[in-house]
């Protein structure tokens, strides 16, 4: 018997999402169980960065990032295991949920979104064999090579001056030469393949 208008009021509001694979990812308190590699890559293939304020026929996506950032973590410390360089692949992949919502408006909500993206990372992180919450060596070089991503996409792709990007992300630091590649938009099922593919063969 359907349920009635009020006693659907009474419920609380719901706080899961229906992922493509059938999985139900409950964002208050996900299970490592409910995260798959095919939902990660085909999510991040579709949330843009910067808002979708890019240059390019197509969105600058979550998972082309995630790659430029890994390639540039490459750069900065050739000697990482595999185990850690996915761990910085992975640095965004709460976002194949709850999107990217850029640091201005990050600032303007507190710290509510964090405390989400904490716990999906860590499941997250957990489904792929990885310590829930990685060490601070790992934290310090994501945050280094992510930086130097922002710096490349924000003059490259978002329209941003070289002093004003250098102001709000530093200096670049292990930029890859081939550039055009990992700063031309790709369509999202290229970006799709290209992270799962990646991921796939940090795992072994």
């Amino acid at each position: 018997m359907p349920r009635s208008a009020s006693s659907r009021r009474t419920e609380p509001p719901r706080a899961w999402q229906r992922m493509l694979s059938g999985r139900r990812l409950d964002l208050l308190d996900p299970s490592p169980l409910d995260v798959e590699l095919d939902d990660i890559a085909h999510g991040l293939a579709r949330v843009a960065r910067w808002n979708g304020q890019t240059r390019g026929a197509h969105i600058y996506s979550v998972a082309q990032h995630s790659l430029l950032v890994d390639v540039v973590a490459q750069a900065l410390a050739p000697d990482a295991r595999d185990a850690e360089r996915l761990g910085i692949l992975l640095h965004d992949a709460p976002e194949y949920v709850i999107g990217d919502m850029i640091s201005p408006f990050k600032a303007v909500i507190g710290d509510v979104y964090k405390e989400v993206e904490t716990r999906l990372l860590s499941a997250i992180r957990l489904r792929f064999g990885l310590r829930a919450i990685p060490p601070q060596t790992l934290v310090k070089l994501t945050k280094r090579a992510d930086r130097t991503a922002a710096y490349l996409e924000a003059t490259r792709l978002a329209g941003f001056a070289d002093a004003e990007a250098r102001a709000f992300f530093g200096d670049p630091d292990g930029a890859p030469a081939d550039l055009d590649v990992w700063l031309t938009p790709w369509p999202a099922d290229v970006a799709q393949t290209r992270f799962a593919e990646r991921c796939r063969a940090l795992m072994g």
